[in-house]
């Protein structure tokens, strides 16, 4: 009795699950890059479509409706953000090492697909519960920031300062890179991130000669 080998056309059910999920992350990223470009209003789901040369009943197979799409989007560039942010915070040296690195992955990821979504689009357009989500993970990011300042403070690597004034303003000043972002433009991501990181690290008021 002949039995079925690895030349059959029907694919292996975690080959379709896996299938399933790399186009639903298509449907999302072209959503997300639609909203960062038009906006949410003005963006519509017959565009998504479109964009990956699909019907529009398609894409409810992936997804339920915009507000879901938008959710999962900005659900999905905090949780880069938050995983970044923790494994930063778990690397060797000081605790001024640890929150650059975590500046640096902040930044990264705020020019990324899902990371502008969060900047330039938002939860706002959102049903309150699903906004209570999305900021009990902005919370989780702040706390990390906050967490890494009071640790330097502690050990003298980070001058006294209001941990919470001071996590609100590098996460501000970073999360505004997703707003003048350009793929292709002048400088690469990470050179942003040096620059900006150094700015807020440094300030601009010139050292003394020979300064540390």
């Amino acid at each position: 009795m002949d039995t079925l080998n690895d030349s059959s056309p029907w694919t292996q059910p975690r080959d379709r699950v896996r299938e399933r999920e790399v186009k639903r992350e298509a449907v999302l990223r072209a959503a997300a890059q639609l909203f960062n470009e038009k906006g949410y209003h003005a963006t519509s789901l017959d565009e998504v479509a479109e964009r990956l040369h699909v019907t529009k009943p398609t894409l409810y197979y992936y997804v339920r409706n915009k507000e879901a799409i938008l959710f999962e989007c900005v659900r999905i560039g905090l949780e880069m953000m938050r995983a970044a942010i923790e494994a930063a915070g778990a690397s060797g040296g000081s605790a001024m090492d640890k929150l650059v690195s975590a500046m640096r992955e902040y930044a990264r990821v705020a020019t990324m697909d899902f990371g502008m979504c969060i900047i330039r689009v938002g939860e706002e357009p959102l049903p309150p519960e699903s906004r209570r989500q999305l900021r009990r993970l902005k919370a989780a990011i702040d706390h990390e920031f906050r967490r890494l300042i009071e640790q330097g403070v502690t050990e003298g690597s980070i001058a006294p300062c209001d941990p919470k004034i001071a996590a609100f303003t590098l996460a501000g000043a970073l999360s505004w890179i997703a707003r003048w972002y350009r793929p292709g433009g002048e400088l690469e991501p990470d050179e942003i991130a040096v620059q900006c990181i150094g700015l807020i690290v440094n300030g601009l008021v010139p050292r003394p000669a020979g300064a540390g």
